[in-house]
């Protein structure tokens, strides 16, 4: 073990209880129920420790921290650290003095939740080995690792679907039609095309410039209208004497306009 490995703290335990168990006979695995629970040999704290790969179960005293007993754990499950087959509170362990001589003892927690802890912690711990381990292989022969190749192999080709963005470039939402103020939208007139002249029914008149005036009605046609006469231009004279009085004025314009009544 190198001189510059640190101890880390992986979980502390404010209470557990020590157990002398009896000797193993059959293969079946450890029973708590066989062990004198309410006559616990010792009680303590329980801390776990790393140095490198190596974990360590400490027993400590509660106030001064004197060591108790002490089980190094190398791998996880084990027979370092094995569960009893009828609790989850209890496990045993293997206790080393350092000169050689080793025991295998009892403990057990009174929280089940401290017992969980304990096991998780020892888990985390040898899963965190397991990976330095392979990645101190993968550094020793980086080219036996998997290599990963992205490149095209010979003669294989890709297919890109692309129907559905032609789909979308050409079904775009239809344009609004701006909302028409009346009742019915009247269409424009044709390019070119004229005006036409509306003519009034017969009975009806027609007001030009402010004044009735009643269509011509040729004789002998059965009240059939005849084409509207055009009026002529104003002449200089009648703007003239538009300042005469009201009277002549009215009877020039009359005269003026050519309209012929009956």
């Amino acid at each position: 073990m190198e001189a510059s490995e640190y101890e880390s703290v992986l979980c502390v335990k404010p209470e557990v209880h020590v157990y002398r168990i009896p000797p193993r006979a059959t293969n079946r695995g450890y029973r708590a129920s066989e062990w004198q629970l309410d006559q616990p040999s010792w009680s303590g704290r329980l801390r776990i420790t790393a140095k490198g790969q190596v974990a360590y179960i400490k027993l400590e005293d509660r106030t001064s921290g004197e060591l108790f007993a002490q089980a190094p754990v190398d791998q996880f499950p084990g027979t370092a650290v094995e569960s009893v087959t009828d609790s989850s509170r209890y496990f045993v362990i293997r206790i080393e003095d350092g000169n050689g001589r080793r025991a295998f003892i009892g403990i057990g927690f009174v929280d089940r939740g401290d017992a969980f802890d304990f096991n998780v912690a020892l888990q985390d711990h040898f899963k965190w080995v397991k990976q330095q381990c392979e990645f101190a292989k993968q550094a020793q022969n980086p080219d036996q690792g998997p290599k990963l190749d992205l490149g095209f192999k010979e003669g294989q080709t890709i297919k890109l679907n692309i129907a559905n963005i032609k789909k979308k470039e050409g079904t775009g939402s239809p344009r609004a039609r701006p909302a028409s103020t009346g009742g019915l939208s009247l269409l424009p007139p044709p390019p070119g095309g004229k005006t036409s002249t509306l003519i009034p029914p017969p009975g009806e008149q027609l007001s030009t410039g402010g004044s009735s005036v009643q269509p011509a009605v040729a004789p002998g046609t059965g009240g059939a209208t005849e084409s509207w006469p055009q009026p002529k231009p104003a002449t200089a004279d009648i703007w003239g004497d538009f300042t005469k009085s009201t009277g002549s004025a009215s009877s020039q314009t009359q005269s003026g306009t050519g309209w012929v009544q009956f």
